[in-house]
């Protein structure tokens, strides 16, 4: 009988929670301690953890680099969260990887996350990958992914979510993401909140890891270039970035530092490197597929770097909004960002089976007491939801507030290759 990978991750719980890091570490000692052939950039932060990792791994394959990219969640295919050299890791490597651990940890009890963290690092070592691109679930100090001792540590920003898992302020949900900074590992973040930023330069002095925060302010000033690319220069650097919308001149700032420190010490071309941002492609975020606008941002941060960077790019314009959100989320602060954007709303439930989604009659009185006169409605799952705006929209399409939305409509789309693959 075929193992399948995806199977046995199924049968796992994908959204339990269970932080610390010794199941872990012994899932990793099992699989023969496959972290210690291979060589991490880590990343932690509130949002653009994705959109961070995209770039840098683009960046460092083009740059001649043999690449794994760990991340999660997957918006259609689990394969989506072990990248070698841009693509999905191909199925019969997958299953087999995975058929491998589940016997070398046969008798344990682990998360879906444990063992999916653990399989990554099996899958990139196995493949003799020279940097792995690392993503944290969530937090970072007891994160599953948090058991490596990288090169470089990469804090994106630092904004409310999580709060009930990881502290009700910045301050504590800093500490959280400090975790990932290690003895003499350098450290580069994003434009952090005060409180936050006295807790990350904290912890890095602590640690004797060089800090790098962002050197000089977001690039204003940019042009859309032959092929779509936002073009600007950047502390001496020019770019030609594929990913649009302010918030990614924001993450490409971490990414440059990164790369120019990472060039000096790997002896790698720069300019080579930098060349590849035109060719970035990161799905689910602000991703365009046959005129849908489509964008995972779940919390006040990512709604608010989505409305900005659709306000720049299509000044004066108002969308069509899809809209679903899971009720641990600020979802009536995401509406607020949405009021000003919005022609009309309309709202799905979020295909999600253990965690709870705001029904469609509830956030239609939550946009009614924010923005009564925005017209909405609801509907029976997200393709019944793009299916009415699509008969009913004057202008453009998006889809937001889950990446599980984005994955559901994606899929519909046909986007199966395109969420998966990165070239």
């Amino acid at each position: 009988m075929h193992f399948s990978g995806a199977g046995f991750l199924d049968r796992l719980n994908m959204f339990s929670i269970k932080l610390g890091l010794e199941p872990t570490l012994e899932l990793f000692a099992r699989a023969g301690d496959p972290q210690k052939k291979l060589r991490f950039i880590h990343l932690a932060g509130t949002n653009g953890k994705g959109s961070t990792g995209a770039m840098l791994e683009a960046a460092l394959r083009g740059a001649g680099f043999h690449t794994g990219f760990y991340t999660s969640p997957h918006l259609i295919d689990v394969r989506e969260r072990f990248r070698i050299d841009g693509k999905m890791v191909d199925p019969s490597t997958f299953d087999r990887a995975a058929e491998i651990l589940a016997e070398q940890t046969k008798g344990m009890e682990f998360t879906y996350f444990e063992f999916a963290t653990a399989l990554a690092a099996k899958i990139f070592a196995e493949a003799g990958c020279d940097i792995v691109v690392w993503e944290t679930g969530m937090g970072g100090r007891l994160d599953a992914t948090n058991v490596v001792k990288p090169i470089v540590s990469v804090i994106t920003n630092i904004a409310l979510d999580h709060q009930q898992i990881l502290g009700e302020t910045l301050e504590l949900i800093a500490k959280e993401k400090a975790g990932i900074i290690k003895e003499n590992v350098p450290v580069f973040t994003g434009k952090l909140p005060p409180e936050a930023y006295r807790v990350i330069a904290g912890t890095a002095k602590e640690k004797h890891a060089e800090f790098f925060p962002p050197a000089a302010p977001v690039p204003e000033k940019f042009t859309i270039d032959t092929d779509g690319n936002q073009c600007f220069t950047y502390d001496g650097i020019d770019v030609a970035l594929s990913l649009p919308g302010r918030m990614q001149r924001e993450n490409c700032r971490i990414v440059l530092a990164v790369l120019r420190y990472l060039a000096e010490k790997e002896k790698f071309d720069l300019r080579r490197a930098v060349a590849a941002l035109s060719r970035v492609r990161w799905p689910g975020r602000m991703q365009t597929f046959h005129n849908v606008i489509i964008d995972g941002g779940h919390n006040p941060d990512g709604v608010g770097a989505l409305t900005a960077s659709l306000a720049e790019r299509f000044p004066k314009e108002k969308f069509t909004v899809v809209y679903g959100g899971f009720e641990d989320k600020a979802v009536a602060e995401c509406l607020k960002l949405w009021a000003p954007l919005a022609e009309k709303m309309i709202f799905t439930p979020l295909p999600a089976e253990k965690r709870t989604s705001f029904p469609p009659e509830k956030l239609k009185e939550m946009l009614f007491e924010i923005a009564p006169e925005i017209p909405s409605c609801g509907a029976a799952n997200g393709i019944d939801a793009l299916k009415k705006a699509q008969a009913s929209a004057k202008g453009k399409i998006v889809v937001s507030g889950s990446l599980f939305l984005a994955g559901e409509i994606l899929e519909y789309l046909g986007g199966r290759e395109a969420a998966g693959n990165l070239v």
